[in-house]
């Protein structure tokens, strides 16, 4: 199993406490488009031997894109790569972009799975985060999806200040009531060289509180696995049938390629990533070259990402695996370094298998930081 992610760099206007590449000019937009194509086209020597079966585009915000764009890309990968009969194709979408008639439009192309940028059902938080759309729009939006589209995901924000557990609960609580499978949900982070980062310094806007966000995420584990769904990674939670397959084969390790300004790709060995910056990405595609660093893994590099991966979903860490893999070496500092927290009723060893107890999973992150491997290499 193979996947190409599409990163989409454009966004109405910047969000609060989004850290990602974007651009908020679309002034580049057709020759973007026009470079996104031709980049499909220059990697497509990487999947010689692959079958394509997950089509991803995120952002920035894909669906600032017109309809016939985004066929264009996705008729591109169709033409130079080799595409499972039923792939999963995806498209990250805003609420303020999701008319009627635009939802009725996409639904006629190949994308068959909409993730959903809410982050909140209610003004004083969309204010907060500067998003483009206002409550009433995520309503209306995801009503009028879930009558075209089987598979849907929101997005949704806890830990953002000023919102208690109450609120927190009307947000889940207005999520189900639209019968959606899937639902991604994020603590509010104060990234570096963001607006929120600035709001917080300045005053102006209280640090989300670390308890705070660690309370609701566990209401939100809560309600959601008692209205069944799984809670198959750290921040993602479906039901049966509606895991993201796309973030599922990148947590499990599978191929993918990463087209557009800052995207990254992996291949099993090596990673690379390609600049962030729109005008020198324009440039070096124009030249016929790709404009990416690429970067061999070693050993531990490959140990510390599985651990990173792996610990935030349900499959765990195989120590069997870890030492098929890599060898004796890095499954003795895994047991060692994790012992621990299996002490501490943080993790648990499931017949060689290490995953996060229900008290561990917020800290998930945490404590695979310190199940690393470092300097050896």
């Amino acid at each position: 199993m193979a996947g190409i992610y599409i990163h989409i760099p454009f966004c109405r206007q910047a969000c609060h406490y989004c850290d990602f590449h974007f651009s908020t000019s679309m002034k580049k937009r057709d020759e973007m488009v026009a470079a996104l194509a031709k980049e499909i086209v220059l990697r497509k020597g990487e999947f010689a031997n692959e079958t394509v079966e997950t089509i991803y585009f995120g952002g920035g915000t894909p669906s600032v894109l017109s309809n016939e764009e985004i066929d264009l890309l996705i008729d591109t990968v169709y033409q130079n790569y080799a595409v499972s009969e039923s792939p999963e194709i995806t498209l990250e979408a805003n609420p303020d972009d999701l008319s009627t008639e635009r939802i009725i439009q996409i639904s006629k192309s190949k994308v068959n799975r909409l993730s959903i940028g809410v982050q909140s059902f209610f003004e004083e938080d969309l204010r907060l985060m500067n998003r483009a759309h206002n409550a009433t729009q995520a309503e209306n939006c995801i009503a009028e999806a879930v009558k075209h589209f089987d598979n849907i995901s929101i997005d949704l924000i806890y830990g953002t200040p000023g919102m208690g557990n109450s609120r927190w609960l009307e947000n889940v609580d207005k999520a189900l009531s639209f019968g959606i499978p899937h639902i991604s949900s994020y603590a509010l982070t104060v990234e570096p060289k963001t607006a929120l980062h600035t709001l917080v310094q300045k005053g102006i806007v209280s640090p989300p509180s670390d308890e705070a966000a660690q309370e609701q995420f566990s209401l939100l584990t809560e309600k959601l696995e008692s209205s069944g769904f799984v809670h198959y990674e750290l921040s993602n939670f479906g039901r049966e049938g509606y895991f993201s397959k796309n973030n599922t084969a990148y947590w499990l390790g599978k191929k993918y390629i990463g087209i557009g300004p800052s995207a990254h790709s992996y291949n099993g060995t090596h990673r690379s990533w390609n600049i962030a910056n729109n005008a020198l990405y324009l440039k070096r595609i124009g030249e016929g070259s790709l404009p990416s660093e690429t970067e061999k893994l070693t050993p531990a590099d490959r140990y510390n990402e599985y651990v990173m991966t792996g610990l935030r979903t349900i499959w765990g860490i195989s120590l069997d695996r870890v030492e098929k893999e890599l060898g004796a070496l890095y499954r003795t500092h895994l047991e060692k370094e994790a012992a621990k927290f299996i002490v501490q009723g943080l993790l648990a060893n499931d017949n060689g298998i290490l995953k996060t107890t229900k008290s561990g999973k917020f800290l998930a992150d945490g404590i695979a930081s310190d199940l690393f491997f470092l300097n050896l290499d």
